[in-house]
């Protein structure tokens, strides 16, 4: 297995992130949501000019194996995990885990005193072994289908379950 860096997200990323997020709401969510949910989900990168401009508002790292993006995460007011996904051929492999922990760290010395997400059903559990705990169950209007997710919340500091 080739060693993950991990760098700052570049203009030039768009399409890949766009291509990356896509396959990972495709391929890693058909046990918790229907093909049409995934389709309204994945429509967000439709438009990859203001797919870029949401990356590019926020703090965004890219995961890369052999200089390729695999994953990426982007950080929204150094309070929210807005988008965390992974590209399936490497799901399990710990990139999630890195873009995860770099997050929380880069949140953390910035002064954030928690960490929030909209964790989908199917990284829900990812979230929770992280230490973010559940705060309210909400769902989501996207077109015409609904879709479900928790808001999870992790707490930095003395005493907090951050590790």
């Amino acid at each position: 297995m080739s060693t993950t860096a991990l760098r700052p997200a570049l203009p030039g990323d768009t399409s890949m992130l766009a291509s990356i997020f896509r396959s990972s709401i495709f391929e890693l969510t058909e046990e918790d949501y229907d093909d049409d949910q995934q389709e309204a989900w994945a429509e967000a990168a439709d438009d990859e000019e203001a797919f870029g401009t949401r990356l590019a508002d926020q703090l965004t790292l890219v995961a890369t194996r052999d200089g390729e993006p695999v994953g990426f995460v982007s950080v929204k007011d150094n309070a929210v995990i807005d988008l965390l996904y992974v590209r399936p051929d490497v799901a399990g492999e710990g990139v999630g885990t890195l873009l995860c922990d770099a997050a929380e760290k880069l949140a953390e010395a910035r002064g954030a005193k928690s960490l929030k997400a909209d964790a989908s059903d199917t990284a829900l559990g990812f979230f929770q072994a992280r230490g973010y705990v559940p705060q309210r169950r909400n769902t989501v209007p996207l077109g015409e289908v609904w879709l479900a997710n928790t808001t999870v919340e992790k707490t930095f500091g003395p005493g907090s379950a951050m590790q």
